[in-house]
């Protein structure tokens, strides 16, 4: 397997930030200190200096710096997303920015973040459409990006709506927007290349596969174009992200079943699977991250290993279930919160220290994804933030989650 170079986008501090760490830094230096950084204070003068100073010894090497991972589930534009977009924009093109700032802070806070992307892009005028055969306004990638995300899975059922162009613009508008992507392939070469990506002292690997793509072929000649799951072929891209210097492999599953709560057996065999697979006593995969099934499902620590199951629709119009009734959990979701910290010795896996979930919303009526907890606090009033954030604390939490960690992130 050939190698994506890891990509870092760096995480901007603010200047006063910046500002107080080198006064910090100032009035922390010793007398005679030429510099702040790199300023050992060993500017001693005479003929004693060298006795003064202690023997040097080996040097421990430095651990590896840990990091945050964010993930968050469906980006799903129908019509009436686009419309918000396109008024959000004055008209003119498409701005989709003020849908996620609400959640901008969590996002653009984290070391990395994953987001996925459920369908594809048009060209920059359209046409556009929604359900059954959603073909997106690429401005949107150029959203993900200010709002602070990394990466995007782009494998689902709706990868091939438009085709192998509908898919080769979607990653084209990612590129552009310095957005790296998995699931989906240009080329043999691309899909035969795990992304990696670096996050504190990590290279993380980021795969992603599919349950189905709606009965549509794979294109022709192309049948790598995009992964579909399939149990040995996901261990054997983990396995080989290893080798190719992958410190921590994420594997985002588009999967389950529409409309349910409960993971179905696919869900939980699978996952047990995955991760009970190791390789010289060390886990293949370090998180699972799932979509797909328009609702919040349980977060469950399975082998060690955590398990999203489903993080619901973090943007989509308003939803209807099978039985055509309009379903509010349809713009429900989470944001999941991960701190990994490196092993401590060599060979071990990297652990996550902090698993952590944010309930938020998208709100039809402001065309906002809505932080559910700064909500309910700012807002106290408001029943329909309070039964939102019931409804998926309660789903996120029904097989134990809370038992092995999992918290609130406040």
């Amino acid at each position: 397997m050939t190698t994506r170079r890891p990509q870092t986008r760096p995480r901007r501090r603010s200047r006063p930030a910046l500002t107080l760490m080198l006064l910090a830094g100032l009035l922390a230096a010793p007398a005679g200190c030429s510099s702040v950084a790199g300023s050992s204070g060993a500017h001693l003068a005479g003929p004693d200096a060298a006795r003064s100073q202690p023997p040097a010894g080996p040097r421990r090497p430095e651990q590896p710096r840990g990091f945050t991972l964010v993930a968050s589930g469906d980006v799903l534009p129908h019509e009436s997303v686009i419309d918000r977009a396109q008024a959000d924009a004055g008209g003119e093109g498409y701005d989709f920015g003020p849908m996620l700032a609400g959640v901008a802070p969590v996002v653009s806070s984290a070391d990395l973040a994953i987001c996925h992307m459920e369908t594809v892009y048009g060209t920059p005028d359209g046409p556009f459409s929604g359900y059954p055969a959603f073909v997106s306004p690429p401005q949107i990638a150029e959203a993900l990006a200010a709002t602070g995300y990394d990466s995007c899975s782009t494998a689902s059922n709706h990868s091939l709506d438009d085709g192998a162009a509908g898919l080769a613009r979607t990653l084209d508008r990612l590129d552009r927007a310095g957005i790296a992507h998995a699931g989906t392939a240009r080329t043999a070469t691309e899909a035969a290349t795990p992304t990696l990506l670096k996050a504190g002292g990590a290279t993380v690997a980021h795969l992603a596969y599919t349950y189905g793509t709606n009965d549509h072929p794979m294109p022709q000649g192309q049948p790598w174009a995009v992964q579909v799951a399939e149990q040995r072929k996901i261990l054997e891209h983990a396995r080989a992200a290893r080798k190719a210097g992958a410190d921590v492999v994420v594997v985002s599953l588009h999967w389950g079943t529409e409309w349910q709560t409960t993971p179905d057996r696919t869900q939980l065999s699978l996952g047990r699977a995955l991760t009970a697979a190791r390789t010289r006593g060390r886990a293949d995969i370090d998180l699972i991250l799932g979509t797909h099934a328009h609702v919040p499902q349980p977060y469950e620590k399975v082998n060690g290993t955590w398990i999203i199951y489903g993080m619901g629709d973090q943007i989509a119009g308003r939803m209807f279930n099978h039985d055509g009734d309009f379903d509010p959990r349809g713009n429900y979701s989470s944001i999941g919160r991960f701190r990994f910290e490196s092993p401590k010795s060599a060979g071990e896996r990297w652990r996550v220290t902090q698993a952590q979930f944010l309930p938020q919303w998208m709100d039809g009526g402001s065309g906002r994804v809505v932080d559910l907890v700064r909500a309910t606090e700012d807002h106290p009033g408001r029943e329909d933030h309070r039964r939102a954030r019931e409804v998926i604390e309660e789903a996120v939490l029904s097989r134990g989650a809370d038992r092995d960690g999992l918290t609130s992130i406040d």
